[in-house]
């Protein structure tokens, strides 16, 4: 046997944690399940991030711009264009974080390194003093409302926002979740995904033989912004409000911390890095107001010691146990 977790054993586990997902609800508390909605929407978000951080190479400390474009979406065109879809929102919310991500990735695709990641951090930062700036646009500090959508169809008036959200809501996320999922999947294993890692490895010889660099990562940086936009629609309607916070740099600077706790060197790290970060800050912010110094300090411990994120040390544990 293999000392490396093979396809099947990855299948069985994620078929898995399907299934206990789609039990949650019945079996705990509201609270703990509504701590799973903001999770679903950072490991949809987190599936796009990575494809531009763990397989192009490029790091961005900026895309919470494409969050907040996606959570401001929902918040415009059901307060606003009295538009109820989810399915609706979701399409159009990406569409713009995708037009809006356009001029950025043609600047910012250009440079690697600390360069590239300044250059987006600098374009968040400039979308969030729009949205703090334009009062009569945006709302402020104070945001725009989120109303509830209809789900195929359904408005669900009978349930209560509670009931909404951690029945139809949870069920419509989850979904997403999985066909999200599988469609990275295919992007990550397929010609193309190849390509990314080859650029990530070496850019001067990928472009040798004659991968159009720029390209390629300007395509990644579109579906990464689509990806993160899907889920700032996911976060907003769980909440109920689209504020500037969303776009601000701390927001991008968790979506690093969420995507280096699971393992950008995995597939399904950054997934279990956003599950992880969302139960942990939760009892942290109930034990301590210390809470971001002993996340701070959980990152260090797990950059020092396991690089490779929590992935990484189950896939450690995992070779160590077939080798006995």
């Amino acid at each position: 046997m293999s000392a490396a977790p093979s396809r099947a054993v990855l299948f069985g586990f994620v078929a898995a944690t399907i299934a206990v997902l789609a039990v949650f609800p019945h079996v705990a508390q509201p609270y703990y399940v509504t701590l799973v909605l903001p999770a679903f929407a950072y490991a949809i978000a987190l599936l796009g991030f990575n494809l531009l951080f763990g397989y192009t190479g490029l790091l961005s400390f900026g895309h919470a711009l494409f969050v907040a474009i996606g959570a401001y979406g929902a918040a415009v065109l059901s307060s606003r264009m009295g538009v109820k879809s989810f399915e609706l929102i979701l399409l159009a919310s990406g569409a713009a974080a995708v037009l809006a991500a356009i001029p950025v990735a043609l600047l910012s695709v250009r440079y690697v390194r600390i360069f590239f990641g300044i250059l987006t951090l600098a374009f968040g930062m400039l979308f969030h003093s729009f949205l703090f700036k334009f009062y009569d646009l945006t709302g402020g500090d104070t945001g725009i409302r989120v109303l509830r959508p209809t789900i195929l169809g359904m408005d669900f008036k009978e349930l209560d926002k509670t009931a909404f959200l951690v029945g139809p809501f949870y069920y419509a996320c989850l979904l997403l979740a999985v066909v999200l999922g599988v469609v990275m999947w295919r992007i990550v294993h397929s010609p193309f995904g190849l390509h990314l890692a080859a650029i990530r490895e070496n850019p001067p010889k990928a472009e040798y033989l004659g991968v159009r660099v720029r390209l390629f990562r300007l395509i990644a940086f579109l579906i990464s912004a689509f990806y993160c936009a899907l889920g700032g629609v996911i976060l907003a309607i769980n909440t109920g409000q689209a504020d500037p916070e969303l776009a601000y740099w701390t927001h991008s600077g968790e979506l690093v911390f969420m995507t280096v706790l699971g393992g950008f060197a995995s597939f399904f790290g950054p997934m279990v890095g956003a599950f992880t970060f969302i139960f942990l800050k939760s009892e942290l912010m109930g034990l301590t107001q210390y809470w971001r110094f002993f996340l701070g300090a959980i990152l260090a411990l797990i950059v020092i010691v396991f690089p490779r994120g929590l992935m990484g040390l189950v896939t450690d544990a995992w070779r160590k146990a077939v080798r006995r």
